[in-house]
């Protein structure tokens, strides 16, 4: 499967392309998928918040140099974070996966976290956890098993929902810069507000 992002698009724009979009994990216990739901932008050289801000360049970084479509798996605290760098080599801009709606493997899903319902994967390490997703995905690609990232299915938002991102205190204007973005009325969503639709936001009622 080739990297199917439109490389004309600014990571802004990609960071809601990839809303509806399906990631799926396959591993030796079984595949899990589920469509994104809320994403976070990082823009690289210019962002505070971004790790590889003043293009800092260490080994764990190194990921974010690499071509479009690479994983780029980092740990906070004792969770660990998926991310996919979407710009040209060289230029570190990422977009960091918050929540995922299930699809496929919900109950290995919710044995592995030990939960159910919407909990199972409506935050960044809780998705990770529940997909077994682990450092070993660092630097591999999204066109590539065991971890992909598959626009064909995609479910189109109703609407998308613009919002600071989480944990980014302290950072300036970046710290309020609108580069959340969450599918409206979607429960999966993190700390999730407001009313939850009976489609869960997306054009087309859910499967």
């Amino acid at each position: 499967m080739d990297f199917w992002i439109d490389q004309t698009k600014t990571t802004e724009e990609i960071a809601q392309d990839l809303l509806g979009c399906l990631v799926i994990k396959e591993t030796d216990e079984g595949v899990t998928s589920g469509w994104i739901v809320e994403t976070e932008a990082y823009l690289g050289e210019i962002d505070e918040a971004a790790h590889s801000y003043g293009l800092k360049r260490t080994p764990r970084l190194e990921s974010m140099y690499k071509e479009p479509g690479t994983i780029y798996i980092y740990s906070m605290h004792t969770h660990l974070m998926l991310n996919v760098v979407v710009q040209e080599k060289e230029v570190p801009e990422a977009i960091l996966i918050r929540a995922i709606q299930p699809l496929k493997g919900v109950a290995l899903m919710s044995e592995r976290r030990g939960k159910v319902g919407f909990a199972v994967t409506d935050g960044p390490g809780k998705l990770t956890q529940a997909m077994k997703i682990t450092k070993l995905d660092d630097g591999t690609s999204v066109a590539e098993s065991p971890l992909i990232i598959d626009a064909a299915t995609r479910k189109v938002p109703k609407k998308i929902q613009l919002s600071p991102r989480i944990g980014v205190p302290n950072k300036g204007e970046w710290t309020d810069a609108l580069l959340r973005y969450t599918v409206v009325g979607n429960p999966y969503v993190s700390r999730k507000k407001g009313k939850i639709e009976t489609d869960f936001g997306w054009d087309e009622p859910i499967n």
